[in-house]
């Protein structure tokens, strides 16, 4: 904020909204945001919608946030495209662009799923390979989604993944994900969370470490 008066900041959906809830940060103000990943749905939709469920536990304390939003429709590659005009359409004091042309965010923070997906970027589909856009749609599932693509996210100033919490499902909580993404013998393409193995600092409790090598541990 300080450098350009601007913060960017971009965060998934998941289990990584919930750490941000109750937050009310004062330099809200003075960041633009946007999501690693959305489903095509309305974006009030608070069973399915990431903007939605971000709203109801924090961003409405956000006072003056800039949030990019999607249209809100079920067409997931216009949902891609009308948000990569978005992002394009900010001006590089607020939006940075690296020497390559991608947006540079101050911020990313990213969770990884039990597959190794982050964003919407799962194993062995062709978006996780994919540079030619800064945001790609994905219809493996229904509804689509949109996400940053792998470049995009590796861009940012500081990329943050975030490992916490344990279910009775997961009683070591993402031990095995973290031990793969990691310290894996993995590719982007089998594991997509290696891609960005090179440029993240990654915080996890003491359950998602747990598999770690005891080298992790010092």
């Amino acid at each position: 904020i300080r450098e350009r008066g601007s913060f960017a900041l971009a965060i998934p959906g998941g289990s990584v909204l919930k750490m941000l809830a109750g937050s009310s940060p004062e330099w809200a103000k003075d960041t633009v945001l946007a999501y690693v990943n959305h489903k095509a749905v309305a974006i009030d939709d608070i069973e399915l919608a990431t903007h939605a469920k971000a709203s109801k536990l924090f961003l409405d304390a956000w006072e003056g946030v800039n949030t990019i939003t999607m249209a809100g429709s079920a067409d997931a590659p216009a949902e891609a495209a009308l948000y990569e005009e978005k992002l394009r359409a900010l001006s590089e004091e607020v939006l940075p662009r690296d020497a390559d042309g991608f947006p540079v965010f101050d911020m990313v923070l990213i969770g990884v799923g039990d597959d190794g997906h982050v964003g919407s970027l799962y194993p062995g589909r062709d978006e996780v390979d994919r540079a030619d856009k800064w945001v790609l749609p994905v219809e493996m599932k229904q509804p689509g989604s949109i996400t940053l693509s792998l470049p995009v996210m590796a861009a940012g100033r500081e990329v943050i993944i975030a490992a916490c919490g344990v279910s009775e499902k997961y009683p070591q909580g993402k031990s095995d994900a973290m031990k793969r993404a990691v310290e894996g013998e993995e590719t982007t393409s089998t594991f997509p969370a290696v891609g960005l193995r090179g440029c993240a600092t990654w915080i996890m409790d003491e359950a998602a470490a747990s598999k770690l090598s005891p080298a992790y541990g010092k």
